[in-house]
């Protein structure tokens, strides 16, 4: 595993120090690293998804245990140096991708699509804050044969997949993560954690798809969209809300009444919603 200063070196070889612009703070507390890929219960011979490897400290534990990992890494000086470092030791089972994880704001890199396959696979990363939400909510939506999600993010981003209705943090993610999985948190990280150290504060998060729902990225897709349509009024009552969506009226599903306001609504009564909407579109 990379200490502080074989990254600082691996940096020096590539050219540049970190990068505020791109969320550049590299995990380097050995023990939080293994506790993440401990949590995500990682077997030889599976097929993992790292987005922003850096210099590769994650991505060094995760190939000792013999999976299989394709590394989406933006930074151009950063994917050469991998490419020289662990393309080159570990041909077979190491894939790099060049370049941003998302299509847009909803979709993954067409690239990463075709790496992954079909086949079952685990995000597990140290994320580039700016990318986390999005790159999360498509793999939740849109990719059903990833079966769960193992990173370092923002703690704010973590209480959001956490919380419940009625409280400020409320929102899109909450409902989708929980509609489709279940949510923990795996630890809090202090700033000494990284180098360099952030602003914000940390925490390991994972969750695991619930296989019991239907893969089904298109209604899930759709769900994420009026669901996001929905919260940009979360403090109005439904029946204005609803009315704008659907043009036309619909069947107020069991436990959802009009002078209901969506953030006051449990996750399954707002799918139950956007069903209810969706079916008039």
């Amino acid at each position: 595993m990379q200490t502080l200063s074989e990254i600082r070196e691996l940096l020096e070889r590539a050219g540049h120090p970190p990068k505020k612009a791109l969320g550049q703070n590299f995990l380097t507390d050995h023990n939080m690293i293994r506790k993440l890929v401990d949590d995500a219960e990682i077997q030889s011979g599976d097929r993992v998804l790292e987005v922003g490897p850096g210099t590769g400290a994650l991505s060094v534990e995760l190939l000792d245990r013999g999976v299989h990992l394709v590394a989406c890494e933006l930074d151009n000086a950063l994917a050469q140096l991998l490419r020289e470092t662990l393309g080159e030791q570990h041909p077979d089972r190491f894939t790099l991708i060049e370049g941003d994880c998302l299509a847009g704001k909803r979709a993954l890199n067409p690239e990463i699509i075709e790496a992954m396959g079909t086949e079952p696979f685990k995000l597990v990363a140290n994320l580039p804050y700016s990318a986390a939400t999005p790159l999360m909510l498509a793999l939740m939506t849109q990719h059903p044969n990833c079966t769960g999600l193992f990173v370092t993010i923002q703690h704010e981003v973590v209480q959001r997949f956490n919380a419940h209705s009625s409280t400020k943090a409320f929102g899109t993610i909450s409902v989708i993560a929980q509609q489709l999985g279940s949510v923990g948190t795996i630890a809090k990280l202090p700033p000494g954690c990284f180098w360099p150290q952030p602003g914000v504060a940390s925490a390991m998060m994972r969750w695991t798809r619930n296989p019991d729902r239907p893969a089904d990225p298109q209604w899930w897709t759709a769900f994420a969209e009026i669901t996001q349509q929905l919260f940009q009024s979360r403090r109005k009552q439904l029946a204005g809300v609803v009315n704008k969506l659907a043009k036309q009226p619909i069947d107020w599903p069991e436990g959802v009444k009009p002078t209901d306001r969506i953030d006051a609504l449990p996750p399954d009564r707002v799918e139950a919603l956007c069903r209810a909407i969706d079916a008039v579109h």
